[in-house]
């Protein structure tokens, strides 16, 4: 069984940066690790995943901005993000796929984690 604990957002100001992090338990090193985020009254979109063998997939709205990471000694995944936008405010989840697909709909992941808000103020 796996389980996944993310840490790190809180309040932050346009321009600024947080660094959440993904505390695994179980196996997850053979695993595609991944972030979303959901928004009040918004779907569920894919942040930033990455494979294991370290492939990395993020989509326009955070290329460039956002990155993605993982450790698989610790059974960690990290998001670095910089240059946050009022439009990134949301719950952050951390998730993990068995298949290693690494793929942006949430339905290929089969396990989450509780949600970190990150809330960003202009």
């Amino acid at each position: 069984q796996v389980q996944l604990v993310e840490s790190g957002g809180g309040l932050v100001q346009a321009g600024g940066s947080l660094r959440l992090s993904c505390a695994g338990s179980g196996r997850t090193s053979s695993y595609a690790l991944a972030w979303f985020r959901q928004a009040p009254g918004k779907e569920r979109e894919l942040v930033a995943a990455i494979k294991w063998g370290g492939n990395s997939n993020y989509p326009d709205s955070v290329k460039g901005r956002f990155t993605i990471s993982r450790d698989d000694a610790k059974k960690a995944a990290y998001l670095e993000m910089t240059s946050l936008k009022p439009e990134d405010t949301a719950v952050y989840y951390c998730a993990a796929d068995p298949w290693n697909r690494g793929g942006a709909h949430p339905g290929q992941y089969i396990y989450w984690g509780q949600g970190t808000q990150v809330t960003v103020s202009s």
